[in-house]
């Protein structure tokens, strides 16, 4: 059991309000966030693609699906860190964003990693 495979990576994330891009008159509301990709497994793994599931307070959801994390398909060994940053628009001044990361293992073995859910909030909105 000690050469068990297991396939497991974390993901946090920080959100930050980009007043100065967004136009709260035009119903435009821009997000920068700072994803932590984290390898919690005991093997090296690719990250592959991305799914995004991004829904806005009025209950429209954008989803975004694309190779790679911001031009980058990088390479986690076990206990390694990737971390970018990129952003969004919602039409609220409230969402959320959720999705999965698609993997591929240096065996082959093809594995989700899952997104938590996370708040999009303009300061002051939510309390």
């Amino acid at each position: 059991m000690a050469n068990e495979r297991r396939y497991e990576i974390s993901v946090s994330a920080a959100v930050q309000y980009l007043s100065d891009q967004s136009d709260e008159s035009a119903g435009r509301y821009v997000f920068a966030y700072t994803i932590d990709i984290h390898n919690t497994g005991n093997a090296t793994a690719q990250l592959i693609s991305r799914h995004w599931i991004i829904t806005d307070s009025q209950g429209l959801v954008q989803e975004v699906r694309g190779l790679g994390v911001v031009g980058a398909q990088p390479v986690l060994r076990p206990g390694d860190h990737h971390e970018y940053s990129s952003g969004t628009a919602i039409a609220t001044p409230v969402g959320t964003m959720r999705g999965s990361y698609q993997m591929v293992a240096e065996d082959g073995t093809r594995f989700e990693a899952q997104i938590p859910e996370f708040t999009l909030s303009v300061p002051r909105v939510l309390h």
